[in-house]
């Protein structure tokens, strides 16, 4: 087993090297961001958080229907630290693998990856396009909208907000802070 941290920019290539599409690397750095941005409210280590936020989804746009089980291959070969790939395997908690959340930093990946997908359809739809202008009661507006955004599996982001133990409105509060931190490079 490998016992990698790799450096940002490592993960950075590597995201890159298997991802293409610009919606898929910027939902990548919203996750990154709100990661980091969790973790430094915690104490965390942002550079890790950061890092797991970042290429969670590294396998998808190449193998959609391998989802995490590629990542796992991957990052094995490369030699990361096998905390950093069980907190992504996690993430697919109930979908795509059988990892469960356990950490605080699974916990919040599984929680808020579904989420700033949620988020980011808000603020493209407000006038401003801009998370700056989303707040928690506007994503709880169109929460209750089934069809809208219908890809963010709002059963997955409220088992996270349980499995955290906050309600949903804080998720949702940290989440749009979080993106904030990162609103140029996810283009909101």
């Amino acid at each position: 087993m490998g016992n990698k941290i790799p450096s940002r920019e490592e993960a950075l290539n590597l995201l890159l090297k298997y991802n293409q599409s610009d919606s898929l690397i910027k939902h990548a750095k919203a996750v990154e961001g709100v990661m980091r941005y969790i973790a430094c409210k915690l104490g965390e280590d942002e550079d890790l958080w950061g890092i797991v936020g970042l290429v969670h989804d590294l396998d998808y746009e190449m193998y959609p229907e391998q989802h995490c089980q590629v990542t796992k291959k991957i990052l094995e070969e490369e030699g990361w630290d096998e905390t950093l790939i069980r907190a992504i395997l996690s993430h697919g908690w109930g979908t795509c693998t059988d990892v469960e959340p356990r950490s605080l930093m699974e916990k919040y990946l599984y929680a808020i990856d579904e989420l700033t997908g949620l988020i980011t359809a808000v603020a493209l739809v407000r006038p401003s396009k801009s998370i700056m202008d989303v707040e928690v009661k506007s994503v709880k507006k169109k929460w209750k909208e089934k069809n809208f955004a219908a890809g963010a599996n709002r059963e997955i982001i409220q088992k996270g907000a349980d499995l955290l133990g906050i309600s949903l409105d804080e998720l949702i509060q940290l989440t749009i802070e979080g993106m904030k931190t990162v609103a140029k490079e996810i283009g909101l």
